[in-house]
């Protein structure tokens, strides 16, 4: 299905298999921008609009935020509470509704999944540009399967061996998307306290080592260490994970993940703070050059052990 907005100068296409690739996510996004842009128009408050959908002032903020499924019924509402009129842009918004609420591939795990966790999913999943720093693991998108299944061992002690293997599973097919035609472009920064932490086993860690050598081969992948000889940095307070979307009219979300949920900062100048911090990451950590060379040195290490 091909959906294109057009309102003013701003045009918003969505191509044919992106619903299939990633998900509602970008829809909901896509919808929330549109139905902000229409009351920010007519200059209708985030109350009035909250009361003409039974609703409150936060709900209608996490629908333009793209946060939430949408009802038919509110966005039709909301439509002609905006005084937008015109029947084929009204059927476009409700069509857009309606596949918002589709459920993404990964619903078959939803039973694993946290809420605030589906939808990083779902953004992932959508992202054009994924920038991150991780402190005490490789990060997920580049982990191997027996590394991710230490990982996840150590995180859900209380699940069963099946559980775990679905969990593993789940994180194998988020890995897809660096091998699509259309694969972002991923560039992490890992805190050498990874590196360090022996999860798995020295054959595990052998083996995570030669996989991170030769995915930073790809050209749309990047790698860095963060040494400990750098010392200090602006990045020291945990993960980071700041994704940017394909569409240009999308914000990009910053996202931090914690034990038990995630926080997604999203004032402009909280986004443009993280992006800076990512930035400086980038020039403290070891180059990419460098990184294979500690790589294939963290190889020879445990081979000594």
């Amino acid at each position: 299905m091909n959906i294109e907005i057009t309102r003013g100068r701003s045009t918003s296409r969505i191509p044919d298999d992106s619903l299939t690739d990633t998900g509602p996510t970008v829809l909901r996004m896509l919808l929330g921008v549109q139905l902000r842009r229409l009351r920010e128009e007519r200059r209708i408050s985030l109350e009035k609009a909250s009361e003409t959908i039974r609703g409150s002032r936060s709900k209608i903020s996490r629908l333009e935020l793209g946060r939430t499924g949408f009802k038919q019924r509110d966005v039709a509402d909301l439509l002609t509470l905006y005084g937008l009129t015109d029947e084929a842009e009204r059927a476009t918004l409700l069509t857009m509704a309606k596949e918002a609420n589709l459920p993404g591939w990964w619903h078959s795990y939803s039973d694993l999944v946290p809420s605030w966790f589906d939808s990083y999913l779902g953004l992932e999943q959508a992202a054009d540009v994924i920038r991150g720093y991780e402190v005490q693991l490789i990060p997920d998108l580049l982990q191997t399967r027996d590394y991710a299944r230490a990982v996840i061992r150590l995180t859900h002690q209380d699940i069963t061996s099946a559980e775990i293997e679905r969990h593993v599973e789940l994180r194998m097919k988020r890995q897809r998307i660096l091998h699509r035609p259309n694969a972002p472009r991923l560039w992490t920064v890992i805190d050498e306290a990874a590196l360090r932490r022996p999860i798995g086993g020295p054959a595990v860690m052998r083996a995570q080592f030669e996989h991170l050598i030769d995915i930073a081969e790809l050209n749309h992948v990047t790698v860095q260490v963060m040494p400990f000889s750098a010392g200090g940095h602006a990045a020291s307070g945990g993960p980071i994970t700041i994704l940017r979307m394909p569409q240009p009219q999308l914000p990009d979300v910053v996202y931090l993940r914690q034990l038990t949920g995630a926080v997604c900062p999203d004032k402009p100048s909280d986004v443009q703070r993280y992006w800076h911090i990512m930035n400086q990451l980038g020039i403290q950590a070891e180059p990419s050059t460098r990184t294979r060379k500690i790589l294939h040195w963290s190889i020879n290490r445990l081979s000594r052990h």
